[in-house]
């Protein structure tokens, strides 16, 4: 079979979405203290391996259909190891849906930054994609429960989402919101200022790749160039709008924009039209970033009054606007060929159902699914480390590392080895532990 232009398109569109996480890595690694970027953004890192080798052996085997499981998953033993696609050019479709399901769990960690174990991480990702994101993913895209023929979707309707409300935001926003509350806030949370962003650089520029990347995460499966034309506009509008509706918001709230405002508005804008942004036009694209960037500006501070530690304001940011895009297709969704539609083109209350339907079946099996998993490995292994490590910094007692050196090397003619590379990390813990 020729390479055609459709085939190049997605191939490029998957690089681009697989360029997301790193994007999301420098994106929360920025947002951090200095003392934890790097195993910040390790978490992003190891995502990538983890649930890149699962989606080959079995994930996209669930989450593809065919052969399927009650209509709950699909079989993972019809495409293990995708030896079956071999030859064929559904390999390129199952690349695609890979980026997904890596940015999808990485998405989840700011929601514990600082304070996790990583070998705990390293377990909960091949269990959470494995459990919940493919299902889910079934549900939605392979003909599942929520798929117009399925058990839910034939009775509630078929919701809209194109690529990710439910499937990608509102799934990493709960899973986000759940590992918080298991594992705790963070010493010092709401009092320390060392707990403010330490690098507002690094989280600009992981908003510029992730924007960049979205054009793929949103465009790969577009149909016609018209449909590719729409989605464009609306990748580019959506975010535009939610990063002014963020900073005036700040303006009015707190007196002056910010930078780190900015690239959070962005990120906003993107995660509320991912599901819609096939089926808005570019003026609800617009009305949709404005309510997006208010809502999730807004809804950041939450943390703080209600005492969940969502360290990098993932619920207030992928689970509100991934419901704000979710649920706005019942009142802007175009009509298609005259038929249907959200509420403000005459289409009834159907697709607003289907959409709330959606939702909540989303948020109740993530949540759940989340918590058993969640619970088990802190109950055995243990999600947190240790106070006397997340004092230290977990760069250091994790990984052995330092994002920064902020003396000796480099500062003066005499060389300072680093302790944690020259072999005297464990010297200077036992003079510590003597003293």
């Amino acid at each position: 079979m020729d390479l055609t232009a459709g085939h190049v398109w997605m191939m490029v569109c998957a690089a681009l979405v697989l360029l997301m996480t790193p994007g999301l890595a420098f994106f929360y690694g920025g947002m951090t203290r200095a003392k934890g970027v790097l195993n910040m953004m390790m978490m992003s890192f190891v995502a990538i391996g983890l649930a890149g080798v699962v989606w080959v052996l079995w994930g996209n085997s669930m989450a593809g259909g065919g052969d399927n499981i009650a209509g709950l998953f699909g079989n993972p033993m019809t495409q293990f190891g995708m030896e079956s696609l071999i030859g064929s050019e559904d390999l390129i479709g199952a690349g695609y849906g890979a980026t997904f399901a890596i940015i999808t769990v990485a998405l989840i960690s700011g929601s514990i930054a600082d304070r996790a174990k990583f070998g705990a991480w390293a377990l909960f990702v091949p269990i959470w994609v494995t459990l919940v994101y493919a299902p889910l993913a079934f549900w939605v895209w392979g003909g599942g429960l929520l798929s117009e023929e399925g058990a839910i979707g034939s009775w509630a309707g078929e919701a809209i989402d194109f690529a990710g409300g439910t499937v990608v935001h509102i799934n990493a926003g709960i899973a986000g919101l759940v590992l918080a509350l298991i594992i705790g806030q963070r010493k010092g949370f709401g009092r320390d200022p060392g707990q403010r962003p330490h690098n507002i650089p690094f989280v600009m520029l992981g908003a510029a790749l992730l924007w960049f990347g979205w054009f793929g995460f949103n465009g790969g499966a577009a149909g016609t160039a018209e449909e590719a034309g729409l989605i464009w506009i609306n990748t580019l509008t959506a975010p535009a709008a939610a990063m002014l509706a963020w900073i005036l918001t700040e303006r009015v709230r707190d007196g002056r924009p910010t930078s780190l405002g900015a690239a959070s508005g962005v990120v906003a804008g993107l995660v509320a039209i991912t599901p819609a942004c096939a089926n808005v036009s570019p003026v609800g694209a617009i009305g949709l970033g404005l309510v997006a960037g208010v809502l999730s500006a807004l809804a950041v501070g939450l943390k703080y009054r209600w005492g969940y530690d969502d360290s990098l304001d993932v619920v207030g940011v992928h689970l509100v606007s991934g419901l704000a895009g979710t649920l706005a297709l019942g009142f802007i969704a175009l009509p298609i060929e005259g038929e249907g539609g959200g509420l403000f083109y005459g289409g009834g209350a159907a697709q607003l159902g289907a959409q709330t339907v959606a939702a909540l079946v989303a948020m109740v099996f993530t949540g759940i699914m989340t918590l058993i998993i969640g619970l088990a490995i802190h109950k055995t292994l243990g999600l947190r480390i240790a106070e006397d490590d997340e004092s230290t910094g977990v760069d250091l007692t994790a990984h052995a590392e330092t994002a920064y050196e902020f003396g000796g090397l480099g500062t003066s003619g005499t060389f300072v080895p680093h302790p944690a590379t020259s072999g005297h990390l464990k010297t200077r813990n036992k003079e510590e532990a003597n003293a």
